[in-house]
């Protein structure tokens, strides 16, 4: 079968994926410290971060370039989309930890990100043989890239509606994101318009990647096929152009803007990860053109 390892021997892939999801469960259960700013992750917390993050990787690259295969390609399928959007959050996350750590957050990328190891190396997807068009590569790395970039609004969009709840339980109206230890405090510093700005930043970043995308696909793709996965792209896009006009025009922001980003984001999610799983897993139909 496609959908399970090739044998009884471990795959390519499977060392470092179980080096990730031992890291990320670790870093999901690493208790949060009590006695200093819980936004500011330890050093051995991101240590361990950065080891899972870098087995990932690796796993995912493996897998991709299916090493372990006889035949020259490439190999995906929904579940190794589903690895890298969280590889890529990760990396947000990480770069971002001295600002946006908190614990709760970490907890839940965490165990999202080891569920996505273990999809992956379980479901590697199916073989595609080497594409006739150059541009091919190109098209799934802004598809990759939109997927990561729409991923991290949607951390920032969680980050901001903690922040709200907090400031609602009592910030002393300093406009600013509230640290866990101290409600008034200055842990983020950052102001909560700024947080929602960077947030459709992504959006925007991720809208771009997505036009190329689907841009890539129409120009290169022969012939050209209205398929569940191109239409519900092509939904999201409408959705993210009506948010981002939204913003521009009429000055959506809070519930009413994080509302259209997640109904973007369920339809990018159905596009290319729903149609994948619904072939490789329900239907168990042979290899179609990514």
């Amino acid at each position: 079968m496609i959908l399970s390892p090739a044998s009884t021997l471990p795959s390519l892939t499977f060392w470092p994926s179980l080096v990730a999801v031992l890291g990320y469960v670790l870093v999901s259960v690493w208790p949060a410290p009590s006695n200093q700013d819980l936004t500011r992750p330890p050093r051995p917390l991101l240590i361990v971060l950065l080891a899972a993050w870098l087995a990932q990787a690796m796993a995912i690259a493996l897998d991709v370039l299916a090493l372990d295969s006889p035949l020259p390609g490439a190999r995906f399928g929904f579940a190794p989309a589903l690895s890298v959007t969280s590889w890529l959050v990760l990396a947000v996350y990480a770069l971002e930890s001295r600002r946006l750590g908190l614990p709760a957050i970490r907890r839940a990328l965490g165990l999202l990100a080891s569920v996505t190891v273990v999809l992956a190396w379980w479901f590697p997807g199916q073989s595609h043989a080497q594409q006739a068009s150059a541009w091919a590569p190109l098209h799934w790395i802004t598809g990759f890239a939109s997927y990561g970039l729409i991923g991290a609004a949607l951390l920032h969009a969680a980050l901001l509606q903690h922040a709200e709840r907090r400031l609602r339980a009592g910030s002393g109206g300093s406009g600013l994101i509230p640290s866990p230890t101290r409600p008034t405090g200055h842990a983020l510093g950052m102001p909560l318009l700024r947080l929602e700005s960077l947030t459709l930043r992504f959006v925007g970043a991720g809208f771009a990647m997505l036009s190329l995308t689907l841009l890539l696909g129409a120009v290169f793709t022969a012939p050209w096929k209205w398929d569940h996965k191109t239409v519900f792209s092509v939904l999201s896009w409408l959705v993210f152009a009506t948010l981002l006009i939204g913003r521009a025009r009429f000055g959506w922001r809070g519930r009413q803007a994080i509302r259209w980003l997640v109904a973007g984001s369920l339809l990018l999610l159905l596009a290319y990860v729903g149609s994948r799983f619904v072939l490789e897993v329900v239907l168990q139909r042979p290899a179609l053109p990514l």
